[in-house]
């Protein structure tokens, strides 16, 4: 088992800049690919990013890409995402998951995550 906690959500204006935190408990995460999607009410879950589970691969929405960047510190267990230039249109419930295999592809799947945490909430406001 594994237990994900997100942390960092807050509200900040468009432009602005917020760095999420994922925490993982009870098995190490290291060896599995990690993800980050987000989700507003009444719409799918979408993908945000992703990374491999040394780190060295990195995978992005294309929605995200050059604003966002996702990272992991193995050591203690804990995924990030950094998010710059923020846009009202990034507001959502943001969820860190554990990819359920070791390979990295097919990340944008989120049917190919098996752990997820509460998520945390990001508002953009214009």
């Amino acid at each position: 088992q594994v237990q994900l906690v997100e942390s960092g959500g807050g509200l900040v204006q468009a432009g602005g800049s917020l760095r999420l935190s994922c925490a993982a408990s009870g098995r190490s995460i290291s060896l599995y690919p990690m993800g980050w999607f987000r989700q507003v009410p009444g719409k799918e879950r979408e993908f945000v990013a992703a990374i491999s589970l040394n780190g060295y691969g990195t995978y992005y929405a294309d929605s995200v890409k050059g604003r966002f960047t996702i990272s992991r510190d193995n050591a203690k267990n804990t995924v990030h995402l950094q998010m710059n230039m923020l846009k009202p249109e990034d507001t959502a419930i943001y969820y860190c998951a554990k990819y359920r295999y070791s390979t990295f592809q097919a990340m944008d799947i989120s049917q190919r995550y098996d752990y997820w945490g509460q998520g945390t909430q990001v508002t953009v406001s214009s």
